[in-house]
């Protein structure tokens, strides 16, 4: 941010940005010489950068299986293709990303197809973004050492997600991970435009509108932590001020602006949404939401090992030993830096910038609300934003930027103590650098049901319905050839989460045959055989493979699906009857 405006407390020395050094050559090096090849170079190094780490994580998303809410996102990416720009007749889960990720994964189907794969490459470019837009953020306003260590901080944090649900939650997962990349790219303005000036809250404004069209968890870690942290700026301000009132209230004007900033977002998030509603577009589910009873938090606190998971330290994790023991204690060097940080920013919180107190209250709010309501039932992926949030803080607030000329020598102590944690930050960089090395040997894990698609497609069987987790995966790996839609585990009905409803019109479709599934497991059982039998009839073929069993009629099934004579169930019924695929979803091995 700029220098201190009327009313607002300066910066101390410990969080003082370093002045810019004179430039030798005047304003001309703006143009050319030796700033002009500073500036390329930095800008091949992070597009070097950007394309190493999307590679790895590319190859780290392949360890991690994409199910049926990969697909999902990836038939909705299709259908922004075919015309269907507001996805007419679809049913989203609690979350749309409609602004944000749908259209990059629309843009990857233009190109790569219809493919599981498509999906991999889609999560590792969202992750390799927010990795490299919290390092932009840690280097912000420190040059010299000081942004190298920052940048290694940073980086370190987010270098090696945990195997398993670590990867599944920030490098597969369509999950709030992505909602990182326009609130980083928010705060990186806050923090770099000249301020004050007019268009920066206008420009904040959009961009949190943005993200909450795609994402009401910016509520949480946008909206909310910048609007709180404006009005303890502007109380402040106007408390130490002088003057008159009016005077002391409008030296406190850009911060007001940012305040309303965030109420500006929330009114443009409500019209986009509402426009997209009367223009025929996509239905948002509406999950039930509450604080847990005081008498039941402690059943919660399992959500604790969630937080430490995307953060690559869960070390209670099952099947977590050896190698991936040592790795998980290892990164609780990241958890620690990160709590270290928060404590400094509360502690000092009126002489870090904006920006720093922003991310802090985000983190916090993020962990309280996981932590305090029904969604610790919740996969890791809750609290995904905060892991570039904590990366870019920790740098930040940790690493002063470079002493300025005149400023007293360190003490002996200190010297030693900063020689001391260098040592040890290597070291841990290194284990780091190393774990991301061994999880990138890992085996490929194949897309679930690959082997139904392939047996369906070979015995011309193109249209059926089977349960939520092999429907729409094995109608994305056959490449749309076989189509299988999802009915509910319990009533038989249209699951209509992420799915369209035009799949269960008999007026369009013919689906003659339903799999079932003998596997154990949530992602894999599937076997509600009475309600077949009550709704459906007799089939007239039935085959078995591996744990399949495919049931084929002379009939079309979408006739005989409970509930096709009643109208469309409204957002409140839906919520009710989808509340088992969001609430009951474990954390993916």
């Amino acid at each position: 941010m700029g220098g201190p405006r009327a009313g607002a407390e300066p910066q101390s020395a410990e969080f003082q940005p370093a002045a810019s050094p004179a430039s030798p050559t005047g304003s001309g090096e703006r143009h050319s010489g030796p700033g002009v090849r500073r500036r390329w170079a930095a800008l091949a190094a992070y597009l070097l950068s950007g394309a190493v780490l999307f590679t790895a994580y590319l190859r780290l998303s392949e360890t991690s299986s994409p199910n049926s809410d990969s697909a999902n996102i990836l038939l909705m990416g299709q259908d922004l293709l075919h015309g269907n720009l507001l996805l007419h007749g679809w049913y989203m889960s609690d979350v749309s990303f409609f602004p944000t990720e749908l259209p990059q994964y629309a843009m990857l189907e233009s190109f790569l197809g219809l493919h599981m794969q498509t999906a991999h490459v889609a999560a590792a470019m969202t992750y390799t973004l927010a990795f490299l837009l919290a390092v932009l953020l840690a280097r912000s306003g420190s040059s010299g050492r000081a942004a190298v260590t920052r940048t290694l901080i940073a980086a370190g944090i987010m270098l090696a997600p945990q195997l398993g649900p670590g990867v599944f939650a920030l490098d597969l997962s369509v999950g709030h991970i992505g909602t990182a990349v326009p609130l980083l790219l928010t705060w990186l303005l806050l923090d770099k435009l000249p301020s004050p000036k007019w268009y920066v809250p206008v420009l904040a404004a959009v961009l949190l509108a943005w993200a909450l069209v795609a994402d009401p968890i910016v509520y949480v870690v946008g909206v909310g932590p910048l609007g709180a942290a404006c009005a303890a700026r502007v109380l402040r301000g106007f408390a130490t001020a002088s003057g008159p009132w009016t005077s002391r209230l409008a030296g406190q004007w850009y911060d007001l602006a940012l305040g309303a900033a965030t109420a500006a977002a929330t009114g443009l998030a409500w019209v986009a949404n509402n426009l997209i509603s009367a223009a025929g577009g996509y239905t948002v589910n509406r999950l039930p939401f509450y604080l847990t009873p005081w008498h039941y938090l402690h059943n919660n606190w399992q959500a604790a090992w969630k937080v430490l998971t995307i953060f690559g330290a869960n070390y209670h994790y099952t099947g977590v030993s050896g190698i991936w023991l040592v790795l998980a204690f290892l990164h609780l060097a990241s958890v620690l830096l990160v709590g270290w940080a928060l404590a400094r920013v509360f502690r000092r919180f009126f002489a870090v910038s904006l920006v720093d107190q922003v991310l802090a209250v985000a983190i916090v709010l993020n962990v309280a609300l996981y932590m305090l309501t029904n969604a610790s039932d919740e996969a890791a992926h809750e609290v995904a934003v905060i892991v570039p949030f904590g990366a870019a803080l920790a740098a930040r607030v940790l690493v002063r930027p470079a002493r300025q000329a005149g400023a007293a020598s360190e003490s002996r102590l200190r010297r030693v103590v900063r020689v001391a944690a260098c040592a040890a930050g290597i070291a841990v960089l290194a284990g780091y650098t190393a774990g991301l090395g061994y999880e990138l040997t890992q085996p490929s894990a194949p897309p679930a049901n690959t082997g139904l698609a392939s047996w369906l497609a070979r015995h011309d069987l193109t249209s059926g319905l089977s349960g939520y987790w092999t429907s729409s995966s094995v109608t994305v790996n056959s490449g749309n050839r076989v189509q299988v839609r999802a009915l509910m585990q319990y009533t038989l009905q249209e699951d209509l989460w992420m799915s369209d409803s035009r799949w269960y019109d008999p007026g369009r479709h013919y689906a003659n045959f339903v799999v079932l599934d003998s596997q154990p497991g949530y992602f894999s059982h599937w076997e509600p055989l009475q309600l077949i039998r009550t709704y459906f009839g007799a089939p007239a073929r039935v085959y078995h493979t591996g744990p399949y069993t495919i049931m084929v009629w002379h009939k079309n099934l979408l006739r005989n699906i409970p509930g096709r004579e009643q109208p469309t169930l409204s957002p409140g019924q839906l919520s009710a009857l989808q509340l088992s695929h969001y609430r009951l979803r474990p954390v993916q091995s």
